[in-house]
């Protein structure tokens, strides 16, 4: 199929799974198009079982690979999302959070990153830099996945802020960290060689600093620009050209994308919006930019839905796949418990801080082209499936159960 046949099919299986979702399952969107893709899903395998001859499941695994599922989110529609998330995003409510939020996205996910890892180094038959590199992909929360989903949490603002605010910048302090540990557990599989420690240095303040400087510099930018311009259409121009040219240049520039579309994406919605954009100006920028972002998490779930066809479970990782799923979150837990401890003495968190963030912290389609993108060997097959199911659990379970674990610590704690 050409790359418009299959935007096309995309588009229509994710409005036809959404509406299936509204008229029967009534699950919040993103949720509810995940679960009818699995079903669907399913039925394809049970439908191969009983005529074979059909070859159903080849040729959904040969359409599944045409996605190119890591390469259309990491160098595509993540840029799109991320600048979408952080446009809506308050900046003052984000100041406010701002040392939770730069510890959880940091120091928490490294910790993760060292639980999920060694845990599953001691405990299955994963190499140590492997288990790591599966700890790094697992660690970061989905900007995708959480503010889609906390928009029908009804949770209050400073608990909002802070998991959406961590959850935009650590999958890019977790991408820096899976490219180091894959270029050390894989040495060889490409051209890079594995860095020292000024290595890494250099690289996580190329990737991390570089990205936040190159989004503020378009940002200001672009700002520059539509302030001197009173004309809606073109304002939406160009803040589309914005997320989508930046996020290829930061690409091109070797710098963090996705720090550089959150930073992009704060600014106009900070500064932009307010001292840069008219009544209407604003009123269409910010429904455009909500439009794409609910159409982008429809298509983004119908593809993780469909990557069950790219996994190959072995019945004999079961035991496995429970262990990642049960240090998953247990590093997320460490990783939320230990920044807020640290912090304690300058700045008290509400005592449903750590259960919520530590629950409230979904994967998403992140981890899974991380998994994706992995150099072949032994191990891939049994990292993808344990990433599978991971987000699966993380998006279905934990997706539909944080806004009534939210209410029960609420009439528990006040």
């Amino acid at each position: 199929m050409t790359l418009l046949q299959l935007a096309s099919l995309l588009i229509v299986l994710s409005g036809a799974f959404g509406a299936l979702n509204y008229f029967f399952l009534k699950l919040p969107q993103s949720i509810g198009i995940l679960v009818v893709t699995l079903a669907a899903s399913i039925a394809v395998f049970v439908l191969d079982l009983a005529f074979p001859g059909l070859g159903l499941v080849d040729a959904a695994k040969e359409a599944v690979e045409e996605l190119e599922f890591s390469d259309a989110l990491l160098e595509g529609m993540l840029g799109f999302l991320l600048f979408a998330g952080a446009l809506h995003v308050s900046l003052d409510d984000l100041k406010q959070e701002a040392a939770i939020v730069l510890l959880m996205a940091t120091l928490g996910v490294a910790l993760s990153t060292a639980v999920v890892g060694f845990g599953m180094s001691f405990l299955t038959p994963l190499p140590l830099l492997v288990a790591l590199v599966f700890g790094a992909l697992i660690s970061p929360t989905d900007p995708v996945a959480v503010l889609g989903i906390l928009r029908s949490a009804n949770i209050r603002k400073s608990l909002e802020t802070k998991i959406a605010g961590e959850s935009l910048f650590n999958d890019g302090v977790g991408y820096v960290a899976w490219l180091i540990l894959v270029a050390f557990a894989f040495p060889g599989a490409d051209s890079h060689a594995a860095p020292g420690l000024l290595g890494i240095g250099e690289l996580f303040l190329r990737e991390a600093v570089g990205g936040a400087v190159l989004g503020a510099v378009l940002g200001w930018g672009t700002f520059q620009v539509m302030k001197r311009i009173d004309d809606y259409s073109l304002e939406v121009l160009l803040t589309l050209g914005l997320a989508f040219g930046g996020y290829e240049l930061a690409i091109a520039l070797e710098v963090s994308g996705p720090i550089q579309a959150v930073v992009s994406g704060l600014f106009i919605g900070h500064v932009g919006m307010r001292d840069g954009m008219s009544e209407i100006t604003r009123e269409y920028v910010d429904g455009f930019w909500s439009l794409v972002d609910e159409i982008l998490n429809a298509v983004l779930f119908l593809m993780i839905g469909f990557e069950v066809f790219a996994v190959d479970f072995d019945p004999h990782w079961i035991w496995i796949v429970a262990l990642g799923l049960g240090l998953a979150l247990l590093g997320r837990f460490i990783a939320v418990l230990v920044p807020v401890v640290l912090l304690r003495p300058f700045a008290r968190q509400e005592r449903d801080v750590v259960p919520m963030m530590t629950w409230g912290g979904i994967k998403g389609g992140i981890s899974i082209a991380l998994a994706l993108a992995l150099p072949e060997s032994e191990w891939k097959d049994m990292i993808l499936a344990v990433t599978f199911t991971v987000v699966v659990f993380s998006v279905l379970v934990q997706g539909l159960t944080v806004a009534r674990f939210a209410r029960r610590l609420k009439q528990r704690w006040g």
